[in-house]
């Protein structure tokens, strides 16, 4: 009998300590998450200044402009809608065409001579850096909780424990971001 309930306190401070660990890298995972989204919401506030700024001088680059306002107003409703999926697709689609947009405006002299721009240009630059930064976190902690609920004896309990595993942030297959990138070099 005392070893009965010596084996059954021990099997209740282990469900307690798992619980309460998934629980804090579950809080992490939604903490990593909220990260990323500040550091988009900062991006998505950039955008429509950057896009004023270049508007006069890129007026044979209408199309690019449009798309990163659409692609802007689609990764804002994405945002709002909270599904991780829907996050990742519309913000690649963002990433998209903020480089075509920053890549066209290196044929623009006077842009690239625009304090306002180039501030604007570093601005989004550094909050780009920021978002990878954010990603790579977030994926850090969520391969963490993942793990966890994963390993013996931890994998037997998760899911009756309410738990389940979070998605990575990734690129889907098909994302024109894996494309490798093409440089020419001729003058």
């Amino acid at each position: 009998m005392t070893i009965l309930v010596i084996v059954l306190l021990a099997l209740a401070a282990y469900l307690v300590f798992t619980f309460n660990g998934l629980v804090k890298l579950r809080n992490q995972v939604a903490n990593a998450f909220r990260q990323i989204d500040v550091q988009l919401k900062r991006r998505h506030d950039l955008i429509p200044n950057l896009v004023e700024s270049v508007k006069g001088e890129m007026k044979f680059e209408k199309e690019t402009l449009e798309r990163v306002i659409q692609a802007r107003a689609a990764a804002v409703s994405a945002g709002q809608g909270g599904n991780t999926g829907d996050i990742l697709a519309k913000e690649g689609m963002l990433t998209q065409a903020l480089g075509r947009l920053i890549a066209l405006s290196e044929n623009y002299p006077n842009l690239k001579a625009n304090e306002s721009v180039k501030k604007l240009m570093e601005e989004l630059t550094h909050t780009e850096n920021q978002i990878s930064f954010a990603r790579q976190f977030y994926n850090d902690v969520v391969t963490k909780f993942n793990t966890d609920q994963q390993v013996f004896p931890t994998n037997l309990f998760a899911a009756v424990l309410g738990f389940s595993p979070s998605a990575l942030w990734e690129l889907p297959a098909d994302s024109p971001e894996r494309e490798n990138v093409k440089v020419n070099l001729t003058i």
